[in-house]
Parts: C-alpha cells; sequence; structure tokens
C-alpha cells in the first residue's frame, strides 16, 4: 500500500450489544476468506489499523474495533482485566458469527490476544503478536527514553501530541524520509482525540496486571497454535527482548524482525507486514 493510498478519517462503526448495557463499536470489510480479527493497543481506537485493513480485506474478512472505554465503544464500570478485553473481543466475534478467526493484535491488543488464545485456544486460527510482552512490571517498563516520550504524547500540551507520538513510535530517520508533517496529520487522526482519564486508568491497570508468561509456557494448547511474532529492533515503549521472551515461551513461533523499526512498525513497515501478515494466514488456512 502506498501512503498516500491510506485512508484518512473516522470509520463507519456498528455497535454490537454486549449486555449488562456494554457495547463494542466496530468496522468490517471484506466479503469472503477465514475472518481476521485486529486489536488495538492502549488508548488508540481502532481506525489505526488504516494501515492495514484495506490490504488485508482484498482476501479475507477483517474487523478492526474500539477497546472498551474508547470511541464507539461502551465503558463499563468497575476494575478492567485482560480478561475482560478478551471477552470482549469473543463476544464480538459471537456477534459476527465467527466460530475462529485470525487474531492480531498489536502493543496492549497483544496482550489481549494472549488471553484470548489461553482462554479459547479452540477460537484461534493464527495468533499474531504485534510489538508486545507477556506481562510483568519489568516488562512494562520502557527505556529511560521511552517512558519520557510517553508521558509526553499522553499528558502534554494537545497541539504537541502529534510530535510526541511521532518520537515515541518512530526514529527519527524514518519521520524525516516521510516527511514529519504529513506523519504528524496523520497520527493525529489516530491519536489526537481526548481520552477519558477513566479509559487511560483502567487500561494501564489491565497492562499492569497482565501476566501471561507463565500460562503461555505451560499451554500446549496455545503452542500448537500457529504464532507469529513482529519484532521491532528499536522500540522504545516494548524493548524488544520482551518479543524474544516470547519467542522463548512459543517456540514453534515464526519471529520477523524488523530491525529498524520502532513501536509503530505496522505503519513504518505496513508493507512488509501485511505481507507477512497474509503469509501467516494462508499457512494456518492450509494446515
Amino acid at each position: 500500500m502506498r501512503l498516500s493510498d491510506v485512508p484518512m478519517g473516522p470509520l463507519p462503526m456498528t455497535r454490537a450489544p454486549l449486555g449488562d448495557d456494554h457495547h463494542i463499536g466496530y468496522h468490517a470489510a471484506g466479503t469472503s476468506g477465514t475472518p481476521v480479527l485486529l486489536i488495538m493497543g492502549y488508548c488508540v481506537p481502532g481506525r489505526a489499523w488504516r494501515f492495514q485493513w484495506p490490504a488485508l480485506s482484498a482476501h479475507h474478512r477483517v474487523a478492526v474495533f474500539d477497546n472498551r472505554g474508547l470511541g464507539a465503544s461502551g465503558a463499563p464500570a468497575g476494575t478492567w482485566t485482560m480478561a475482560d478485553f478478551a471477552a470482549d473481543t469473543l463476544a464480538l466475534m459471537d456477534h459476527l458469527s465467527w466460530e475462529r478467526a485470525h487474531i492480531v493484535g498489536v502493543s496492549m491488543g497483544g496482550m489481549i490476544a494472549q488471553h484470548i488464545a489461553l482462554h479459547a485456544p479452540d477460537r484461534v486460527r493464527s495468533l499474531s503478536l504485534i510489538a508486545t510482552q507477556a506481562g510483568g512490571l519489568r516488562a512494562m517498563v520502557p527505556a529511560v527514553e521511552g517512558l519520557k516520550r510517553f508521558a509526553l504524547a499522553n499528558a502534554g500540551r494537545p497541539d504537541d501530541r502529534g510530535k510526541h507520538v511521532a518520537r515515541l513510535l518512530f526514529p527519527e530517520p524514518f519521520i524525516e524520509q516521510i516527511g514529519r508533517p504529513w506523519l504528524e496529520k496523520v497520527l493525529m487522526d489516530d491519536f489526537g482525540e481526548p481520552i477519558p482519564k477513566r479509559t487511560r486508568r483502567l487500561q494501564l491497570g489491565a497492562i499492569a496486571r497482565h501476566r501471561a508468561g507463565p500460562l503461555l509456557k505451560r499451554s500446549r494448547r496455545v503452542r500448537d497454535i500457529p504464532t507469529l511474532i513482529v519484532r521491532p529492533g528499536v522500540d522504545l515503549l516494548i524493548r524488544p527482548k520482551e518479543s524474544d521472551r516470547l519467542a522463548a515461551l512459543l517456540p514453534h513461533a515464526r519471529v520477523v524482525r524488523f530491525d529498524d523499526a520502532g513501536h509503530g512498525v505496522i505503519r513504518q513497515q505496513a508493507t512488509a507486514l501485511n505481507e507477512a501478515l497474509l503469509s501467516q494466514f494462508a499457512a494456518a488456512d492450509g494446515a
């Protein structure tokens, strides 16, 4: 996909009622092929998969959605856990009448994907974990520079948010190559929407309590799921060694390295990543 072809602006969202006054807003694309569910990360709306869903939906039925507390989705009372996010996702699959799907998650979305695989492995046709980690406080805390940029991106002046998000997600050579004004415009389309403080707090709390590593290590059923791990080599938000840790926990997984990519690998390496995902789906469907 050429960057100039990336669809901009909001997506039309459909509401999936989940009961108990809760709902999930989603967008579906594609009319044939095995289903693909794309799970976005911390406090980012589902439309941020804009670099993936058009390419993937040419071959598959694809759904993107807003995690609870964001955009078109509800914000249930109480404390939120990764199990809650996983339950939302499985309920959306029920709403779509998808018995199984290729599950793809980036960052926090990759953590949610791990919990789906742990709790409902029979519903996962393949698992793709992008720029994510298996849990624990060490895994949660980024390097000092990443922590500083994360704070600026989330608590700095709204007018400067695009600049700070760009510096958090991408290495400087890529920013200069693409062009800072265009990149910041695209990022503000996805990251510029004000996020309720409660949503930030509850999603961050779910990340802090994420502990999938020991469960992944023990689960033969998860190890049997065709799995792709995407490792960006200069990620400031989730240390690259966390992808190595996931690979050690899931020794049959295929690892794709993008050594020059940051946490924004789904944008920085969109074409190559989409090809890797399509290859992953085809291999799993063939098996």
